[in-house]
């Protein structure tokens, strides 16, 4: 079970695309969490109303945010350090 292996916060990013009305949703992950993508996948889509597309690309950190075409909703990565303003 994903949710036991890793503190991933899944509930915390359902609740962001419920709360955000995002239909169409893609999710970035690190090289080490891509394995865990259909798991996330289904648990997200389970608990939303959104579709969840995977970013298959390479990550190399927060920097590292992929141009998304304009009919996605919301960007949500994984495995990042939060910014600080």
């Amino acid at each position: 079970m994903l949710m036991m292996e890793y503190d991933l916060e899944l509930q915390k990013a359902a609740e962001l695309i419920n709360n955000e009305k995002a239909k169409k949703v893609c999710i970035q992950l690190p090289d080490g969490l891509k394995p865990k993508a259909k798991e996330m996948v289904d648990f997200l889509q389970a608990e939303t109303k959104a579709k969840i597309f995977i970013w298959a690309g390479s990550c190399f950190g927060a920097c590292d945010t992929p141009t998304l075409p304009k009919e996605f909703d919301l960007l949500i990565q994984w495995g990042h350090s939060e910014w600080k303003k």
